[in-house]
C-alpha cells in the first residue's frame, strides 16, 4: 500500500487524531473566540478601560517586549522567541492569580520604510502600515495573549502628539544641581529675575535682549540645540548618534564612511542625569553584563581639572586622574577640533621650533588646516588606536605648566578626542604608553615623576617604555609652594587638588565619557520638532493646543546624499523643501508673527523612550498618562524601590541605546512630577538568539538551506560541495524559517512548544526543523490521553487515581510551576512530557482530576490545544483566568529513599526509609539492622555519622 493510502486509511480509523489540519482549525477558532472575548483585556483602576475591582485587586503584572520594527519582509522563526516567552509567562501570571497587562505595539518610524519610499515613491505610512498588517496576522496566528486594546504605533499622530510633549517638557526643564532634579525652565528665569540666581558672567538679566537671553537659557535647558562637532555620514545623509556609528567608524545602516564635522543639531543633557544613571542601577534586576556595559558607557571617573594659561585671556582645561604627576608634563595635545585651536594659533613659527614640531609647514595655521582635515578623515576608532606612527603637528602656542611654571609646547593629535574630557590632555610621556610614543615621535622631553619599581632608574630619556603605577611613590614633584615627593599616590593626589584649589587654578571634579545624546536626524519619516524660529532665530515651543504638529506631505522623502567620501558637505532635510509647511505665520501668545519650523526629525529612539507608559492609558487625549493608572502599573512598591514594568523582555544590543535613552527620559519625567516611577524597567531578560546553519558555496555566498542535501555528513547545493557555518538567520543569508511554514506542517503549539524547549531562554540555539516533529508528537500523545481518536469525545473516567500517578501529577504541577514563574520553559516542558508519557504507559482512560490538571499545566506552553480539551472535558470557561494547579507536597516528595550505611567507608547495608526521617531515628535503625550487626561482630562503636536520609557511617572501636 502507498504512503498515500496508508495516511488515507488512519485517517479514516482515527477521524479525530490531531493533526496539523485540526491544529489549524482549533487555532483559529480559539484565536477569534478570544478577540470577540476579550479573554486578554486588562483592566485599569480607572478610566476608559477600566474594569472588574476584583480583578484590578489582585496584584498587577506588568510584562513587556522590546518594541518590535515592522519588517516589510516578515517575521522568521527567530524574531517570535521572546514574545512567545513573554506570552508563556503572562498566561501562568494569569493563572497564579494576577491582573496581567501584556500588549504589543510597533515603533514603526524608521530608515528602512523611508528607504523604501525613495526606491520606489510609496509613502513610508503605506509599506509601514502594511507591514504592521502582516506581522500582526503572523502574531496572531501564534495565539498570543495580547490586550489588543492598548496597542499603539509610533507614527499615528495620537502617539506622537504625546512624544512632541515630552520633548517640550525636556525643552521646558533645567537640571538643579542643587536639587539633584530637572525643574522648570521658568523657575529659573525667575532665579534670574529677582536675582536668587546669578546670570552668568556677574549680567543683569533685565538688561538682556531676548536673544541673549535665549543663549543664556541654552546652556542650561535639558534639550537644546548647538554647534557641535557630530557624526555626519554623506552617505546617509544625515548626522548620528555615537552609539549610532560601529566599531570602525562607518554607519550602523548601511555601512557608510563616518565623518566629524561641526553643525547645529539638537542636543539631550543627558550628562547631567550621568551619576544618577549609574547609582539607579543598584536598584534594578538586569542581567549584571548590561549593567556593566552601561557603567563603562557612561564612564565616570573621578580626578581633576587643571588651568594651563596660554596668554593672559586663554587657558587651556584638562581634566586627569593623575593630578599627582602634573609636574611630568611636558607637552600638551588638543584635539584637532578644539575650539582654542583657531585662538592660539600664531602667524608665524616661534624662533627655534624644531623641524620635526612643524610637519615642513611654512606656518602653523597650514599645519593645523592641513592635520585638521587629515584627522576629519578617521573614524573616532581608528583614532584612538594604538598605531606605530604616531601623528600630529604643533600649534606654534605655548602653555605654562600651573606647578613647574615651565613653557610647555601645544600640539594637536587625533589620539586626543572631543568626546572625552575637555579634549585637551597634558602629557606626561614617561608615565603614559601613548604620551612616551608621542614624546619619541617629536623629540619631546620626559620627566620621570613616578619612583619605577625595577632598576632603570628615573633618566627617563634612557627608558624604552613607559612606568604607570599606583603604586609608587612621588619624586621630582616640589616647588617653593608644595612638595609631593616620598607620597604615595592616593595622599599625592589629595594634596595636589586642595593645592590647586587654593590658587583658583584647578579643582576636584568627576568627568564621565558619557557625551549629550545627539537628537536631531536629517529625515523625512520622523516626528517633526515642536519648534519655531522667529526671525531672529529664536527657538520657541508650540503650545501644546497646537499639538499634534503632523509630518506634511512631501514629493521627495529622501534628504540629500553625497558621494560617501565627501566629508565637506552638509545635511538638506526633505521637510526644508517644503516652504508652505516651513514658513508659518503664528499666535504664540503675542500677536501672529512670522516663524519658520524646524526641519530636523528625531531620531527613531524617541518614540520608543516612553511607550511603557501609553501602553497603560493609550486612549487618554487630555494627559500623558494618569496618575492613579500609572501608579498602579509601575509606582514603586516593595522591593521595586523606583518602580518600572516588572519584566521587560528583549535582545542585549539594546543596552546603551534604547535602554539608556528611556532611562534617562522616564527620570526627567519622574522629577518633574509626571509620573512616579523613576525607573521605566525594574527587571530586564535578555532572550537568546535562534541561530541557523549558513551555507556558502566556493565564492562564499549563501546558498538556499532549504535546497541544500547531506550526503555522508557532507552538504551540496546543485550537485556542488557547500560549506556549513552557524549565524544569524535572515533572508539576506537565505536560511530564514518563517513561522507561517511551521504552523502550516505542524500548527501554532507546536512552534509554541519547540521555541521553549530548545534550551535556556537566555542562550542561543540553532534551528532545526527536522527536530520540531518531536513537540508536536508530544501534543498528539496529550491529545490521546484524553480523546477518543475514533469519536472525538474525551475518554476520563471518575475513579480515582493511583498513587504512583498522583506522585507523577503533583512533582510534574511542583516543577513545572516553579519553572514557568522562573522563565525556565524548557525545563518545565521536560517535566510536563515526562508525566504524559507515565500517563500513556500507564494506558487506559485518565481520571478526570488528572486530565483537567494536565490540561491546566500545559495551556500557558499551548493554549489552544489546551483550550479545546478543557471544552471536551466538558468545562464552559476558558483555560486562560482558571488557577494553574497546586501540588500537593504530600506527594512531591519521594515515597521512599535509599539510605547506605557504611563501616570503615565500605557499604554494609541499604535501607529503605521514609525522606523526613530524624538523624536518631535513622541512626537506631542502622545500628539494628542484621548486616550492620554482623559486620560490626560485636565490636564497640567509638563515633556515628548521621547524614539523613542518605547516609550513615559508623566507626569503630
Amino acid at each position: 500500500m502507498s504512503e498515500t493510502n496508508t495516511a488515507a486509511a488512519a485517517e479514516t480509523a482515527a477521524p479525530h487524531r490531531y493533526t496539523a489540519a485540526m491544529a489549524a482549525d482549533i487555532e483559529a477558532r480559539w484565536q477569534d473566540f478570544w478577540d470577540a472575548d476579550g479573554t486578554y483585556a486588562a483592566p485599569n483602576p480607572t478610566g476608559d478601560l477600566a474594569g472588574d475591582p476584583a480583578v484590578v485587586a489582585r496584584p498587577k503584572k506588568f510584562i513587556m517586549d522590546m518594541f518590535p520594527y515592522p519588517s516589510g519582509s516578515g517575521l522568521h522563526v527567530g524574531h517570535p522567541l521572546g514574545y512567545i516567552a513573554t506570552d508563556v509567562y503572562a498566561r501562568h501570571q494569569r493563572m497564579t492569580g494576577h491582573n496581567v497587562l501584556h500588549t504589543l505595539g510597533f515603533d514603526a518610524f524608521g530608515l528602512p520604510a523611508e528607504q523604501h519610499a525613495v526606491a520606489t515613491g510609496t509613502h513610508p505610512r503605506v509599506s509601514t502600515e502594511a507591514a504592521m498588517d502582516n506581522m500582526k496576522r503572523q502574531l496572531r496566528r501564534l495565539g498570543l495573549g495580547h490586550d489588543k486594546r492598548r496597542s499603539i504605533a509610533t507614527i499615528d499622530p495620537e502617539y506622537y502628539k504625546w512624544t512632541q510633549w515630552i520633548f517640550l517638557q525636556i525643552f521646558n526643564s533645567w537640571y538643579d544641581t542643587d536639587a539633584q532634579k530637572a525643574r522648570p525652565i521658568a523657575e529659573l528665569v525667575a532665579a534670574f529675575e529677582d536675582g536668587s540666581r546669578e546670570v552668568p558672567g556677574g549680567r543683569d538679566w533685565a538688561a538682556l535682549s531676548e536673544a541673549e537671553r535665549a543663549d543664556v537659557l541654552g546652556e542650561y535647558r535639558l534639550a537644546y540645540a548647538s554647534d557641535a562637532p557630530v557624526n555626519w555620514c554623506p552617505g546617509l545623509g544625515t548626522v548620528l548618534a555615537n552609539e549610532e556609528v560601529t566599531a570602525d567608524g562607518r554607519s550602523e545602516r548601511g555601512n557608510f564612511p563616518v565623518f566629524k564635522s561641526k553643525l547645529r543639531q539638537w542636543n539631550m543633557r543627558i550628562t547631567a542625569y550621568a551619576d544618577r544613571l549609574i547609582d539607579d542601577l543598584d536598584a534594578l534586576d538586569w542581567p549584571d553584563a548590561i549593567k556593566l556595559q552601561q557603567r563603562n558607557w557612561i564612564g565616570r571617573s573621578e580626578g581633576a581639572r587643571v588651568d594651563f594659561k596660554v596668554t593672559d585671556t586663554d587657558a587651556i582645561t584638562v581634566f586627569t586622574t593623575r593630578q599627582d604627576t602634573l609636574f611630568g608634563a611636558t607637552y600638551m595635545v588638543l584635539a584637532p577640533e578644539h575650539e582654542l585651536v583657531d585662538t592660539i594659533v600664531p602667524a608665524t613659527w616661534p624662533e627655534g621650533t624644531h623641524d620635526v614640531w612643524t610637519g615642513g609647514h611654512a606656518s602653523p595655521a597650514e599645519a593645523v588646516a592641513k592635520y585638521r582635515a587629515f584627522a576629519a578623515a578617521k573614524s573616532d576608532v581608528e583614532r584612538q588606536a594604538d598605531a606605530k606612527e604616531k601623528t600630529g603637528v604643533f600649534t606654534g602656542a605655548f602653555a605654562t605648566n600651573p606647578v613647574s611654571g615651565e613653557k610647555v609646547p601645544v600640539f594637536i593629535a587625533d589620539y586626543v578626542l572631543m568626546g572625552y574630557g575637555t579634549g585637551a590632555i597634558m602629557a606626561v610621556p614617561a608615565h603614559d604608553t601613548r604620551d612616551f610614543a608621542f614624546a619619541r615621535a617629536f623629540e619631546l622631553p620626559m620627566r620621570c615623576v613616578v619612583q619605577p619599581d625595577d632598576d632603570r632608574g628615573t633618566d627617563a630619556s634612557t627608558w624604552d617604555e613607559a612606568f604607570g603605577s599606583y603604586e609608587a611613590k612621588l619624586v621630582n614633584s616640589a616647588n617653593g609652594e608644595i612638595s609631593l615627593d616620598g607620597l604615595g599616590v592616593v595622599e599625592a593626589k589629595a594634596r595636589m587638588t586642595d593645592w590647586l584649589t587654593e590658587r583658583g587654578i584647578g579643582e576636584g571634579t568627576v568627568n564621565f565619557r558619557l557625551r549629550d545624546w545627539l537628537f536631531s536626524r536629517q529625515r523625512y519619516w520622523g516626528e517633526p520638532f515642536p519648534i519655531v524660529y522667529d526671525e531672529d532665530g529664536i527657538a520657541h515651543s508650540l503650545p501644546e493646543s497646537m499639538l499634534p504638529l503632523e509630518l506634511p506631505e512631501v514629493d521627495d522623502y529622501s534628504p540629500r546624499t553625497f558621494e560617501p567620501d565627501d566629508a565637506d558637505t552638509s545635511p538638506e532635510t526633505p521637510l526644508s523643501r517644503n516652504e508652505d509647511w516651513v514658513n508659518v505665520e503664528l499666535d504664540l501668545g503675542d500677536g501672529v508673527k512670522k516663524y519658520r519650523r524646524e526641519t530636523n526629525t528625531m531620531p527613531n529612539w524617541a518614540g520608543s523612550c516612553w511607550y511603557e507608559l501609553r501602553y497603560l492609558d493609550p486612549h487618554n487625549s487630555d494627559k500623558l498618562v494618569d496618575p492613579a493608572i500609572e501608579q498602579y502599573w509601575m509606582g514603586p512598591r516593595d522591593g521595586m524601590p523606583t518602580g518600572g514594568v516588572d519584566l521587560y523582555v528583549g535582545g542585549a544590543e539594546h543596552a546603551v541605546l534604547h535602554l539608556l535613552y528611556a532611562r534617562f527620559w522616564s527620570k526627567v519625567l519622574f522629577d518633574l512630577g509626571h509620573i512616579s516611577s523613576a525607573e521605566p524597567f525594574h527587571k530586564l531578560y535578555n532572550q537568546g538568539m535562534i541561530q541557523a546553519y549558513v551555507y556558502r558555496d566556493s565564492r562564499g555566498f549563501p546558498v538556499p538551506a532549504a535546497e541544500v542535501e547531506e550526503r555522508d555528513g557532507k552538504f551540496f547545493y546543485a550537485g556542488e560541495p557547500v560549506k556549513r557555518e552557524l549565524g544569524k538567520m535572515g533572508k539576506s543569508l537565505k536560511n530564514a524559517v518563517t513561522p507561517d511554514e511551521i504552523c502550516t506542517e505542524y500548527g501554532a503549539d507546536t512552534l509554541r512548544l519547540y521555541e521553549m524547549a530548545m534550551g535556556p531562554l537566555d542562550v542561543s540555539r540553532p534551528w532545526d526543523t527536522r527536530a520540531v516533529v518531536g513537540q508536536y508528537r508530544l501534543l498528539q500523545r496529550l491529545w490521546r490521553n484524553i480523546v477518543d481518536e475514533a469519536t472525538g469525545e474525551a475518554t476520563v473516567t471518575d475513579a480515582e487515581p493511583d498513587e504512583a500517578t498522583l506522585r507523577a501529577l503533583h512533582k510534574a504541577i511542583d516543577g513545572a510551576g516553579g519553572d514557568l514563574a522562573g522563565l525556565r520553559f524548557n525545563t518545565a516542558i521536560a517535566k510536563i512530557t515526562e508525566l504524559n508519557n507515565h500517563l500513556t504507559k500507564a494506558g487506559g482512560p485518565l481520571a478526570r482530576p488528572v486530565a483537567e490538571q494536565l490540561v491546566l499545566l500545559i495551556a500557558p506552553l499551548a493554549p489552544h490545544i489546551a483550550e479545546e480539551l478543557w471544552r471536551k472535558l466538558g468545562h464552559t470557561d476558558s483555560v486562560v483566568h482558571r488557577d494553574f494547579p497546586v501540588a500537593d507536597p504530600a506527594y512531591v516528595v519521594d515515597e521512599a529513599v535509599t539510605c547506605v550505611v557504611q563501616i570503615k567507608g565500605k557499604v554494609k547495608a541499604r535501607l529503605e526509609v521514609p525522606p523526613t526521617i530524624s538523624d536518631d531515628e535513622l541512626e537506631k535503625l542502622a545500628l539494628a539492622d542484621e548486616g550492620v550487626l554482623a559486620a560490626l561482630d560485636g565490636a564497640g562503636i567509638r563515633k556515628v555519622i548521621v547524614r539523613a536520609p542518605k547516609l550513615v557511617n559508623i566507626v569503630p572501636a
